[in-house]
């Protein structure tokens, strides 16, 4: 490293410094008083019933499924295979495979962990499979 070069990230970190500064505050919960003011809207908090929770957590789950039948179905395709080829390179049946990308089922455990080594590195996974 050449001396301007040592003398510019000096300069950086200094300039960091200066301008990220940490500010400590202590807060004590058992003072209703001292708690910070959150941005949560109390009322609409409490208006909240449990029916209206247990919606918000199926339209969450619905959610995480097609976000998972999305990922299986962007491996399958990043690796050129048909849904039968893939089934068969990952040992799995063609029925899982359609299940996962309709969103009917979920990879989970070592399924989700391979495919997601497959998204990653799919010249070795494959490599170690076949």
């Amino acid at each position: 490293m050449k001396l301007c070069e040592s003398f510019q990230h000096a300069k950086l970190t200094y300039e960091r410094y200066n301008i990220m500064k940490t500010v400590r505050i202590k807060i004590d919960f058992l003072s209703p008083d001292a708690k910070p003011a959150g941005r949560v809207d109390l009322s609409r908090l409490d208006a909240t019933t449990e029916s209206d929770i247990s919606s918000q957590l199926a339209t969450d789950e619905a959610e995480a499924m097609q976000d998972a039948a999305k990922f299986a179905r962007r491996v399958r395709r990043r690796l050129g295979y048909s849904q039968a080829e893939f089934a068969s390179r990952i040992d799995v049946s063609l029925q899982t495979i359609r299940n996962w990308e309709q969103g009917k089922r979920c990879p989970t455990g070592a399924a989700k962990a391979l495919l997601k080594v497959l998204d990653k590195a799919p010249e070795a996974a494959l490599a170690v499979l076949h």
